[in-house]
């Protein structure tokens, strides 16, 4: 069997479905990390980075909501909630806050395995849709090492936590483009939202803060009010 080299991370406290989950995914060929409470999994989310999280809602330390609203702060990393609560709106809360799919216990081997693959290859189409550039982009004293995942202004590095830089990046790779505000939230958080517009919008006043960049000031980026933001200038690669 190819290996797909994948990394799974279960969060998961009951012993019994826990083994039965990473055996079945270790058969499949995927990495599995394991986290049986919330604090565990927030420490191996960020020294493992995983390619998917199985998240189970009823930890013992905290509700694992906590989690998949500390993930999406910052990541896109996909997740799927396994959880044995079936109430419409446990699913839609889910959702809302930013989980990719939601899978209600008990469930099927082959669907599970089904549903990964499904959101692996949606996340991996978004990537090479351009999601994930690599090299430079300079306007005029801008600079964005996407590689490193580092902007400059006048070689002075610009502190900006991971959603800032993705929307900042998101721009550049569309410079000249006036990206909707539709078009942004779907790329950056993959999935629309009540407060998704000001959630936007208040990430972008950050920016333009740490920038440097007072009102009015269009060096380099042009907000349409009521529609989208676009980055000035062309592309120097």
């Amino acid at each position: 069997m190819t290996n797909n080299k994948y990394k799974i991370l279960l969060v998961e406290d009951d012993e019994n479905i826990r083994t039965v989950i990473t055996a079945m995914l270790e058969a499949s060929d995927y990495q599995v990390v394991i986290a049986e409470t919330c604090a565990l999994a927030k420490m191996l989310f960020s020294s493992h980075q995983p390619d998917l999280v199985l998240l189970d809602l009823g930890l013992p330390d905290a509700d694992g909501m906590r989690f998949l609203e500390t993930i999406r702060q910052n990541s896109l990393t996909p997740v799927i909630v396994l959880s044995a609560r079936t109430a419409e709106q446990d699913k839609v809360r889910a959702l809302d806050a930013g989980a990719n799919d939601y899978v209600t216990k008990p469930f099927g081997a082959a669907e599970l395995l089904a549903r990964i693959r499904s959101t692996l290859r949606t996340c991996r189409h978004c990537a090479d849709a351009g999601k994930l550039p690599s090299g430079k982009f300079r306007l005029r004293d801008l600079t964005i090492d996407y590689d490193a995942r580092r902007v400059f202004v006048q070689e002075r590095e610009i502190k900006l936590t991971q959603t800032e830089y993705n929307i900042i990046a998101l721009l550049s790779e569309h410079c000249g483009k006036m990206m909707t505000y539709s078009a942004m939230i779907q790329s950056i958080w993959g999935y629309p939202s009540e407060g998704s517009v000001k959630k936007l919008q208040v990430n972008m006043a950050n920016i333009r803060k740490k920038l440097g960049i007072t009102p009015g000031d269009v060096r380099y980026i042009t907000n349409e009010l009521g529609v989208g933001y676009r980055m000035n200038g062309e592309r120097d690669e």
